[in-house]
């Protein structure tokens, strides 16, 4: 909570005007408490679930009835339903009441513990994308150790394979997980807060932000006008399709967001030679039909 009866108070504290951002932040928050903005997440989470992964019900509806954005599907030869779709959110909007909202309600120490602050000064906004950056990075590393124990015999078997469920992912399927799969990774979500605490602002961009990137990998569609492709070593939903296809014996990509830990660590050898051979057939594909083309007949 804003320790300051008026934005005037405000002004003295900090030596200077408040921007219209801090005033708009100030007459919003000033008489909220810091567990009333925290549990904003909830909201957060909830739209993002629900409205991010809609525009790809429509394409992939649009897809099955007419062939449209077939060129952008990964695979294919799946398709999904409006009640398969709808199935899906169901079963992440249950998981949410039951486990993802109930934790973001009891885990509020954790935030007052690592000391993510709610007042003034409002961050830069070179403070809250630095500050994004690294807790991308420190998510992707982290959740590329948790995703590969949870492709271990034990892991798949008891927890994992829910996820894999969906071998041709949809954007609805990026959060559909085993409760247990849901908590453990909620770890690598949170370390880059607790090593670089920031303000509940960045914190709130965070958690949206990620589950959005989520939602984009498990799209099941490379478009080649996503943004997401001049960011370096991404790896989007290309990359990730390719765990999924493989399924329960996959051991290749497993990095959540960037590419750099499967390359350093060699689990990207499968997806590599897999992408060879498709690049070496489509070459080969193509010098045929040109030989085949030049050749006249009598």
């Amino acid at each position: 909570m804003i320790p300051y009866a008026t934005v005037e108070e405000a002004s003295i504290a900090l030596g200077r005007n408040l921007t219209r951002l801090e005033t708009l932040w100030f007459d919003y928050s000033a008489t909220k408490s810091d567990y009333y903005l925290y549990c904003h997440n909830i909201l957060f989470l909830f739209l993002v679930f629900s409205l991010v992964p809609l525009p790809l019900v429509f394409v992939e509806l649009a897809r099955s009835a007419s062939g449209w954005f077939n060129r952008y599907k990964i695979q294919p030869k799946v398709n999904y339903s409006l009640s398969d779709m709808f199935k899906c959110y169901k079963d992440v909007m249950t998981m949410f009441i039951l486990v993802v909202g109930p934790l973001q309600l009891v885990s509020y120490p954790s935030i007052q513990m690592i000391e993510v602050r709610s007042g003034l000064p409002l961050p830069t906004i070179t403070e809250i994308l630095s500050q994004l950056v690294v807790y991308f990075l420190i998510e992707d590393y982290t959740n590329y150790w948790v995703h590969r124990f949870f492709h271990s015999k034990w892991g798949y078997d008891k927890i994992h394979r829910v996820h894999h469920e969906y071998t041709a992912p949809i954007g609805y399927a990026a959060p559909y997980a085993h409760w247990a799969e849901v908590l453990l990774l909620g770890i690598p979500t949170f370390m880059g807060p607790a090593i670089a605490p920031g303000h509940m602002i960045t914190f709130w961009l965070w958690i949206a932000l990620r589950q959005m990137e989520a939602i984009e990998t498990h799209s099941g569609y490379d478009f080649p006008w996503s943004p997401t492709k001049y960011i370096p070593f991404y790896g989007g939903a290309e990359y990730h399709d390719y765990h999924h296809y493989v399924g329960g014996q996959s051991q290749s990509n497993f990095a959540s967001v960037f590419t750099y830990c499967d390359y350093i660590y060699g689990t990207d050898k499968g997806y590599r030679f897999q992408k060879k051979l498709l690049e070496q057939i489509k070459e080969s594909s193509k010098k045929s039909n040109k030989h085949n083309g030049g050749i006249k007949s009598d």
